[in-house]
């Protein structure tokens, strides 16, 4: 209360307004603080056709273990890395992070990670190998500790106690001058049992909290991949994960939601209600490129917005084809939230696969009320 007594005292006009413009650009600052992050798996020249000022970060994808050193794994990649790197240039601002595992990259992080010589020498490599590339840090994809996920990987319900040890490993190793980000499921079971969250917090930058893929290959009904609210019928959803975090008193500045560039193909098998919450099977994914392009009104696939969900989804009832996705109208939903609740930002998978102009880049770009 005592330093509240500061602004009662007079000041000069001239210095009134330093003060309004000094108060007016730390608001704009707050305002304008969210993260815009893209997991990118393209090659080098791929990227030239992005608009990287519109982003905050690139996160490569994927490196892998060799024994237990993180390894690119050729000379093509080491170009595509150099390449992000060199984007810096353009935007000075821009942090670019390499990206250990994804879906099926992390056949060894049990073993590897289970051990203190593992987890020393895999943090020396990465502090090599981020002076070499320049790079900003590092993000861990291990899909999923604790818990049988991807078919044949080792899994130990030590993964847990393991994970946290190598994340304050990596932070001793790189200081605090480097990013540490990891993926975190959206989802059940995996949300609540595959990580040791709170114990993490002290030694990482941000958690991408998987909001996408809520249903799966596994789910036998047309439910919604990326919903931001939860349904009656649909617990899954970016504010009830979210919400999962808030019980663990995970504060929002390290808690990142994500958007998916592509969609997910369901063939219904009891049809009403537009197909949405039927009887289904799972298809196959579908690139927003192609949805754009082969999903349209004329060929037979009406859109729809579900509103408790903040949802989109597509069905053509003729082929009995449902498709769960998210658009301009969602992620709008989705930047929304963000601001609302001061998350760190939107992080989405995968940047080459919508359009590099006027795609859903461009769409959080214009939620998140970023200027070039």
């Amino acid at each position: 209360m005592g330093n509240d007594n500061i602004l009662l005292k007079p000041v000069s006009f001239y210095r009134r307004v330093v003060l309004f413009f000094f108060l007016l650009g730390f608001s704009l600052t707050l305002a304008h603080s969210q993260n815009i992050i893209a997991y990118y798996s393209g090659n080098a020249r791929q990227i030239s056709k992005y608009p990287v000022n519109k982003l905050t970060h690139i996160i490569y994808s994927f490196c892998y273990l060799k024994g237990n050193r993180i390894w690119v794994e050729n000379r093509a990649d080491s170009q595509t890395i150099r390449t992000l790197v060199g984007l810096k240039k353009k935007n000075p601002k821009l942090k670019i992070l390499l990206s250990l595992g994804g879906w099926g990259g992390c056949k060894t992080c049990s073993d590897v990670f289970s051990t203190d010589s593992g987890r020393t020498e895999f943090a020396e490599s990465v502090y090599e190998l981020s002076n070499y590339f320049h790079t900003d840090g590092i993000d861990l994809d291990w899909e999923f500790p604790s818990l049988a996920a991807y078919p044949s990987h080792l899994f130990q319900i030590e993964d847990k106690i393991h994970f946290t040890q190598l994340v304050r490993t990596l932070r001793i190793r790189l200081g605090k001058t480097k990013e540490i980000s990891l993926i975190c499921a959206g989802f059940s079971p995996y949300l609540q049992g595959s990580l040791d969250l709170p114990s993490l917090l002290p030694w990482v930058d941000r958690i991408n909290l998987m909001t996408y893929d809520l249903i799966g290959s596994r789910t036998h009904f047309s439910g919604h991949h990326s919903a931001l609210y939860s349904t009656s019928w649909q617990e899954g959803s970016a504010d009830h994960a979210v919400r999962y975090f808030d019980s663990l008193k995970i504060p929002h500045n390290k808690i990142a939601i994500g958007v998916a560039f592509y969609g997910r193909q369901y063939r219904v098998t009891e049809n009403h209600d537009d197909g949405l919450n039927q009887p289904a099977n799972f298809e196959k994914f579908v690139t927003m490129r192609k949805i754009r392009k082969n999903f349209t009104d004329a060929m037979g696939y009406k859109t729809h917005w579900d509103a408790e969900a903040r949802a989109t989804y597509k069905y053509n009832d003729a082929d009995k084809i449902y498709l769960t996705y998210d658009d301009e109208r969602s992620v709008a939903a989705k930047c929304a939230y963000t601001k609302e609740k001061s998350l760190n930002g939107i992080f989405f998978w995968e940047l080459r696969l919508d359009k590099p102009r006027q795609g859903l880049l461009d769409a959080i770009w214009k939620g998140l009320r970023r200027s070039k």
